[in-house]
Formats: structure tokens, sequence, C-alpha cells
């Protein structure tokens, strides 16, 4: 049986079309559109109670049995159990793949996702005010990845869930005003990674 992903066109629902796609597994889609509010309706919030995408089920989870998931980094979690892929086993090996995950939950991600906001806000005061603030945060966490990536392949030495997680964010660099150029590890990390077959795909197949 497939899995049901649950997901929009945006970067934390492609991360999990890209690692259903690299793991091999079989989905389904299920747009939710976000744009009219789907993300709101009662089937889905008892999905995802916080109303946000992506959210999966999958009717051969743990035991057998029907399992759902919401929250991207849990659901790559879920999923590199489930397949024994890109997840190491060994916790000295899986610190790095755990750390930079957690980076991107909690900082690659929101930051540019203010980014976005703030080039859509009216007041030029306001706009300028964030996008100075947030656009330099954003710039910061690209030198972070870029430097960690000259010292490794992928982000956590191994290519990773991590670096599914942070890589739908890095496609979105041109609406974060961010150019490649000026992170070329980034930008050898990135173009290496779109290269990938199962990526492509993970990337076109369409979710809205």
């Amino acid at each position: 049986m497939s899995i049901k992903l649950f997901a929009w066109d945006t970067p934390n629902g492609r991360k999990i079309s890209v690692a259903l796609e690299e793991m091999g597994l079989p989905y389904t889609v299920h747009p939710i559109d976000i744009r009219s509010g789907a993300q709101h309706g009662e089937a889905f919030l008892k999905l995802s109670p916080n109303a946000k995408i992506p959210a999966i089920v999958d009717d051969e989870g743990p035991d057998g049995q029907p399992v759902s998931l919401f929250e991207s980094g849990a659901i790559l979690l879920y999923l590199g159990e489930k397949t024994n892929q890109f997840l190491p086993k060994p916790l000295q090996a899986r610190i790095p793949v755990l750390e930079w995950l957690m980076w991107q939950m909690a900082g690659f991600g929101p930051m540019p996702g203010q980014v976005h906001h703030f080039l859509s806000v009216e007041s030029e005061t306001d706009r300028e005010y964030g996008l100075k603030r947030y656009s330099a945060e954003t710039r910061r966490l690209y030198g972070v990845l870029d430097k960690q990536l000259g010292e490794h392949e992928f982000v956590a030495g191994d290519l990773s869930i991590a670096d599914f997680a942070i890589l739908p964010w890095a496609w979105r660099h041109p609406r974060h005003k961010v150019a490649l150029e000026d992170f070329p590890n980034v930008r050898r990390w990135y173009e290496t990674l779109m290269r990938r077959p199962a990526v492509q795909r993970g990337f076109a197949v369409k979710l809205d």
C-alpha cells in the first residue's frame, strides 16, 4: 500500500516528496490548498492539529498498524527509521544528521520564511525593517551552511534526511534574494542534489 502525502507546493511539502522518491516508497498526493484555507478543515486538523502541511498517513506503520504524522522533521525521521535509509543507525553518525535537521527546522526555514513575508508587506517602513533584519539572518544561515559544506560533501557527511530538509529551502534562494554564487559550497551541493533523478522526481510531482 502507498503512503498518503498531504501537502502543497512549498519547501516543507517538497522535503517529503523528495525523501519518498529517494527512498523508493510508493505514495499518493493529496493536495491541501493552503491558499484557500484547506489546512483548517476538520479532516486535515485530525492529521495535523497545528494546521500546517505536510502530513502523512502510512497504512503499514509500526507493527503493521496505520499511523499518521505531522511536522516535516518528524516525518523525515519516521521515514528514515522505516526504510533504514539516509538515517545512520550508529549514534555517533546519527548526531550530525539530527543537528542539521534541527538547524533547518529552527532557522533555515523560519528566517527565509520571514523574508517571503516582508517582501509582500505594503508599508514601506515595516517592509524595510523586516527585510533588513531577516535578510541579514538568512544570509548568515547560508554562510553557516556554506562553511559546513566546505568541509563535507553533504551536510552531515553522507547523504541524509538533513539534506532533504534543507534542499527545498535552498531551492527558494531567488525568493530569499540570495545568489548562490556568493556561497560556492552551497551552490556545489545544491547542483549535485538537483541532478539526482529521485530529487528531480520529487520536485516534479504535482503537489498543488
